[in-house]
């Protein structure tokens, strides 16, 4: 199968396109540099010099917090980019998978959220990804929401906590925000099996296990043996200075979906954050 893969120096993107090519598919992978998804017009023409059969697309603004300042920039990266997208596919006959996020939902719910749970993202950048899910056509595409992840490419958390770890007796997270921390690598896979098999509609993919943020870094700690009592617990409220873009309190997001299409769940996260500490560890 051919597969274009917008992102493709970005954290996911890195891994979407080694797990594509692990799977001898035919992958062509474009960075921020080679190809700017909100030129309409160059979206076009790399779709159709490409032809593909499929696009994932994982271009995005993730900075959450820079999102909230600018708005329309956010609106421009995450909404109508992926409106270009989804047209150049339509031009050539191609799916879209859509890499979307746990921060469409406000975070309010006291149980984990399913594929049919009504977005309400209280952030910017949770707005701007759900512009992007409208513009795809689920009875075609996929949309693919991912949460808390973390991979050897680019900055995220496990490197942060290890860090300031190096640096730092005591470490201080959050304890009253949880979710399912999902491992860039195992995601990848899943998603260009979902790709693959041209899987259409709506998905949760994450690694299994609910943690808040405070016992994920206690985990990172332990995976990294070190003494996971270093860190503190503190709640939202009492960050200083605190977040300019909210957080979704709730972040767990259920696998339904892929449940009920007898897929296999990746594993826990315990088991793919272990190999990524090590893999970091040995540079």
């Amino acid at each position: 199968m051919k597969i274009l893969i917008t992102g493709a120096g970005g954290q996911l993107g890195r891994e979407l396109v080694d797990a594509a090519q692990a799977g001898g598919h035919q992958v062509s992978g474009l960075t921020r540099a080679e190809l700017d998804v909100t030129d309409s017009t160059a979206v076009q023409v790399a779709v159709s010099r490409e032809r593909p059969d499929v696009i994932i697309h994982a271009a995005a603004w993730t900075a959450v917090d820079a999102c909230e300042s600018d708005a329309e920039r956010a609106r421009l990266i995450n909404g109508t980019a992926t409106e270009h997208v989804v047209s150049a596919a339509r031009n050539v006959d191609a799916r879209v998978v859509y890499i979307s996020t746990d921060y469409v939902f406000d975070g309010t719910k006291p149980t984990a959220y399913v594929e049919s749970d009504a977005p309400n993202p209280r952030s910017v950048y949770g707005l701007s990804k759900l512009v992007g899910e409208h513009a795809v056509d689920t009875s075609i595409d996929s949309i693919v929401r991912i949460s808390w992840v973390c991979g050897y490419h680019g900055a995220n958390m496990v490197k942060t906590i290890l860090r300031l770890a190096a640096q730092h007796d005591t470490l201080t997270f959050v304890d009253d925000q949880i979710g399912n921390p999902t491992m860039a690598d195992d995601a990848a896979r899943m998603i260009v099996h979902l790709a693959v098999g041209q899987r259409s509609g709506t998905w949760h993919v994450t690694n299994q296990g609910v943690v808040s943020w405070y016992e994920f870094a206690r985990e990172v700690l332990r995976a990294a043996e070190l003494d996971p009592n270093r860190v503190r617990p503190v709640t939202t409220s009492e960050l200083m200075p605190p977040r300019p873009a909210p957080r979704p309190a709730n972040s767990v997001l259920e696998n339904r979906a892929l449940m009920i299409a007898g897929i296999p769940l990746l594993d826990d996260f315990r088991v793919p954050l272990s190999r990524l500490v090590d893999r970091l560890r040995l540079g």
